[in-house]
């Protein structure tokens, strides 16, 4: 998109504009009456066509030499910088009860339906979109506790980031049992930990997202809900899908997938704990339109108002008039009636 950067330039072209029909006029007054036009000769001699240029270039270049002071630009890129903001860390079960499929529609083919985590990274890519002004980082758990992407407001490695969290054993590689377990604790505290650095930011969330039961890890539920206590964040948790048996993908030991059935829980009471001990809030969610909902709900509660500069990058283009105004002017000059005559 083409912008300006001193569009009040184009007001020198009322004085072109003025300067135009004189020089115009001066040109016609220079004609001489000549009563028998038959006797005229009809071939235009070069000297003839060089009196008519001087003129032109003169209005042709003056003209680019305005364009040019306009300083026509194209916008290359927009960056944000905020003095005040949100610092969320995301913080997201991937033990391999998220690849039941209770978020897609039942008996449709293989290839169309979505894990509970698939729906997840959908889902938080939105929510992400929406608040581009905040730190967002990410914490994914199973059995261990890792951080994905640390608070960034480069929100598209965040996404592609996030694009590639996966269950272990998804794709058919080996996986350590352990890896398929829940450690709700050491997320959390993982995730307290990486809010700790967070500076110049009015308020620290969490966003839980959880589908079982804590069962693996170092420090417990409690233990990291203490933490995120002591430090003033707010936790948010999200409970996810049905309990008990519920489809899900599968691959078997030659890296075929299958749908097969598991038993899911969920420790709806520790999430509960851990939200309202932190002025939080618990969200159960069955489906995608709930899960969306909640993020939604979470959204509108998190909005602050703050005070960001923004940074432009352009494409300055002014040269492609500038050069070619100059070069027209300079040869309307040597061209003018005086140097003319200096030349034949």
């Amino acid at each position: 998109m083409m912008h300006f950067a001193t569009p009040l330039a184009f007001l020198l072209f009322i004085p072109w504009a003025y300067a135009t029909y004189r020089m115009l006029r001066h040109a016609r007054s220079q004609a001489l009456p000549f009563p028998a036009l038959s006797k005229i000769p009809t071939t235009i001699t070069w000297r003839q066509r060089i009196s008519a240029l001087p003129p032109l270039l003169m209005t042709v270049g003056s003209a680019a030499l305005i364009l040019a002071a306009a300083r026509p630009q194209s916008m290359l890129s927009k960056s944000h910088k905020s003095t005040e903001a949100i610092a969320i860390e995301m913080t997201v079960d991937i033990s391999g009860s998220m690849m039941a499929l209770d978020f897609s529609k039942s008996g449709a083919p293989a290839s169309e339906r979505k894990t509970r985590l698939d729906v997840v990274k959908d889902t938080f890519a939105d929510f992400v979109e929406r608040r581009p002004d905040d730190l967002i980082g990410l914490v994914a758990f199973g059995g261990y506790a890792t951080t994905r992407c640390p608070l960034t407001l480069d929100h598209t490695a965040l996404n592609h980031v996030l694009t590639g969290v996966k269950v272990p054993g998804q794709d058919g590689e080996p996986a350590d049992q352990m890896e398929t377990m829940t450690a709700i604790g050491d997320g959390l505290a993982m995730a307290c930990a990486r809010l700790a650095s967070a500076t110049n930011v009015e308020s620290r969330i969490v966003i839980l997202l959880s589908d079982g039961e804590s069962n693996a890890g170092i420090i417990n539920p409690d233990q990291a809900t203490a933490l995120a206590k002591q430090q003033g964040i707010k936790v948010y948790t999200i409970g996810v899908g049905t309990t008990g048996l519920a489809e899900a993908v599968g691959k078997d030991m030659y890296g075929r997938e299958f749908i097969g059935k598991m038993e899911v829980r969920i420790d709806e009471a520790a999430l509960k704990r851990i939200a309202q001990a932190t002025d939080g809030l618990y969200f159960n969610v069955k489906n995608k339109d709930a899960l969306e909902k909640a993020l939604t709900e979470i959204d509108k509660l998190q909005k602050t108002s703050i005070d960001e500069t923004v940074y432009y990058r352009y494409k300055e283009h002014f040269t492609r008039f500038l050069f070619p105004g100059a070069i027209a002017v300079v040869l309307a000059l040597l061209l003018t009636a005086k140097s003319r005559r200096s030349l034949i």
